[in-house]
This record gives C-alpha cells, structure tokens and sequence, in this order.
C-alpha cells in the first residue's frame, strides 16, 4: 500500500501540500491540466526555491479578482464538473465539507449557510483540490500526519485580527497533537488543517514505512534560520499493520494481594489497556512483590493510571513513551474434533489459536486443554 507521511514541522497549508506532493514526484503538467479542468481561469507557476538553505518546490496560483462568497454546494458543483479522478473528487469534497462544518461551528450557523470567504476564493479550491489530486498521481492511497505547528501571534481574516491559531483551524485541530514554534505568524492555515483532519488516518509518530520518495513544499515566506516548508515522505506500507506511540505505566507493589492484582487485571483490559503483565520482584528489604506493567493508548494513560492508584496500594507510577509495531492478522476457524476454533494468522504465516476458544471446548468436552490446542494446530496445517 502507498502511503504518505506529512512532517508539518513549519505548519501545513494548500499551497506547501501541492508543492510537497510536486517535489516529491508528482506530474506537474499532468496537476495543471487537471486544475484547468475546473473552469476557474486559475494560471499556475510550478518554480524551485530555497528556505533557509533547504531546496524544495513552490506552487503559486495565480486568480482572476474573485469576490464571491461561495456555499458549499458551489464548490461541490465545480469539483464535481471538473475533468478530475472520482479519488480526487471525493477527498477534495471531504475536505470541503470538514471546513465547512469547522466554520458553521464557529459562527453557530447551520452548515447550508456557511459562506467561505478566504477559502472560497479560486486560489484556495485549485490549492485543495491540487493536494487532493498529487495523492493520486502518486497513487497514496493513505496519508499520515505528524504533529502540527501551528505557529503563534495574529492573523488578520475577513472578521478582523484573530489570535493563531485562527478559530476554524484551531477547531479543525481539535483533539490532535498541536504545538507552537519558529516565527510569530500563522503556520498552519484553514486550508492546510481541513486536508489534515479530513484525510490524515493518524497523527504523531511516522509510521512504518520503506520510503522511496521525498519532497519540500516551500511556504510563501523565507524565516532566517527556520526553513518554511512542509515534507512529505512517500512509500509502501511495511508488514507492521500499527506502527503508533503507546504509554507504558509501571508500579512496583509489595503489600497488595494476588486476588486484588488479579481484579485490577481484569479492570484495566475493561478499561482499554492494550496489555497487562504482572512480574515477581525481590524489592528493598527482601521484600517479594510484584511489577505491575500497563501497555496504554496515549490518550488513556490518565485514567488507566488512576484507577491502579484506586485499586492497588501503590502511592505512585511510572509512565514513559514507547513505540508499538504489530503485525497485520487474520482469524481462519478450523472444524477440530472437538468442535470449531478460531486461529490468529499473522501476515508472516505464524497461527495461535485463540484461548477463549481452547478453553470452551475443554470444558464442554471434558478433555485436557493441551488436546484442543493441539488439534486446533494439527487441523490448521493439514488445511492449509
């Protein structure tokens, strides 16, 4: 699968996404003559730059004066006359209707009523539906997005000076890792924030991936000693099905019961950790305890590490950051003698049954579990 990871380490916007996804391979001509297709009389100039020393590409459209505050039903008629893929239609509309319930959401308007203003204009549709369209020309079928910088400061905007983020980026934003660095001006725009929410699978850690391509997308200003592009990193997919950051939450215990560590267990897989292990330690003053390990989702790490404190007698933990990889996998069912199991295939070849399955059968036949797992086994390689 080719995918593509955007390093927003100078923010995003319309224009560096195009550029990126130019510099980084994408048939220029082949972009243009799809823009043109959208009847706006747009002009556009594909030209090399340099930002604080780094090479990239800039993408500049050049608008006719364009004064028309368009709904979001103009803007899907456009696209949707265009002579584009059925792909790049779909995402730019995508992309369209997330900015459009971001600026609703602002105004407290319905989305039928919202107007675009600086994001109607020409400029902004060729910049959106330019991006949209570089996803396909390089056949990404998925696009991953780092942590974005959103820079800081004011911006002027229709409504007057707003603090950056500007209100529909910052709710665009929402929920996704952000931060503020570099320049005192905007870094990431309306436009660049809609294709990130709109699109972007994830963000934060770049995925595992064998990349093959590379490309800068220049931003219209040159900052002394901060380079103002956007990197996109283009490949294939590798085996890992999750590459993400987790939270790893330990508590060393030495006065807590094995009924309790066992119901905290139990609590927090009902809770959502990824994992639970529990591990015999010889602690301080030859005391036996137990190392208590959670594998957590970044965003429950919080909770998670509450409720050990609530159910253990732990008076702290410890959380650190770590990285996850897991391989993609199948369940293939086998008719075993004793009934039907579920087997785990990963995307290598290697097949565990699953317990639950193991474990019910055992019971209801009155045979040792290590039978039903072995024959689930047996079963599973005579078949394949």
């Amino acid at each position: 699968m080719r995918i593509a990871y955007f390093d927003a380490f100078s923010g995003i916007a319309g224009d560096m996404t195009v550029a990126a996804l130019l510099d980084a391979g994408a048939d220029a001509q082949a972009l243009t003559s799809g823009l043109t297709s959208l009847g706006t009389a747009a002009k556009f100039t594909v030209e090399p730059v340099k930002r604080a020393g780094i090479a990239g590409t800039r993408f500049v459209v050049e608008a006719p004066t364009d004064n028309k505050h368009r709904h979001l039903h103009h803007i899907d008629k456009i696209i949707d006359e265009s002579g584009l893929p059925a792909t790049t239609k779909d995402r730019s509309k995508r992309v369209f209707r997330k900015l459009g319930e971001a600026e609703a959401s602002v105004h407290g308007i319905s989305l039928e009523r919202v107007h675009f203003h600086e994001v109607g204009a020409v400029d902004s549709i060729c910049d959106i539906v330019g991006a949209c369209y570089g996803l396909d020309l390089l056949g990404i079928e998925r696009i991953y997005m780092s942590n974005v910088n959103v820079g800081s400061g004011t911006v002027q905007c229709d409504h007057g000076l707003m603090p950056v983020p500007a209100p529909a980026t910052a709710k665009l934003l929402t929920g996704h890792p952000t931060y503020a660095s570099g320049p005192s001006v905007e870094l990431t725009t309306p436009t660049g924030a809609a294709f990130a929410a709109a699109l972007a699978e994830s963000f934060g850690q770049m995925p595992a991936m064998k990349v093959d391509k590379i490309g800068f997308g220049a931003g219209t200003k040159d900052f002394p000693g901060h380079s103002n592009m956007l990197r996109v990193m283009v490949g294939e997919a590798s085996a890992a099905a999750e590459a993400a950051t987790v939270t790893v939450i330990e508590a060393n215990i030495d006065d807590t019961t094995p009924q309790v560590l066992g119901y905290t267990m139990e609590r927090l897989f009902e809770e959502g950790a990824l994992d639970v292990a529990l591990q015999p330690l010889q602690m301080k003053k030859n005391r036996q305890g137990t190392l208590l390990r959670v594998i957590a989702k970044p965003e429950d790490q919080e909770k998670l590490a509450q409720l050990i404190l609530a159910e253990t007698t732990s008076l702290g933990v410890r959380m650190y950051t770590a990285q996850r990889r897991v391989l993609a996998r199948k369940t293939v069912p086998v008719a075993t003698p004793y009934g039907e199991v579920r087997m785990k295939v990963s995307e290598e070849g290697s097949a565990t049954p699953e317990y639950d399955d193991c474990q019910k059968l055992a019971r209801e036949r009155r045979v040792p579990l290590k039978d039903v797992i072995a024959a689930a086994h047996f079963t599973y390689q005579s078949t394949r």
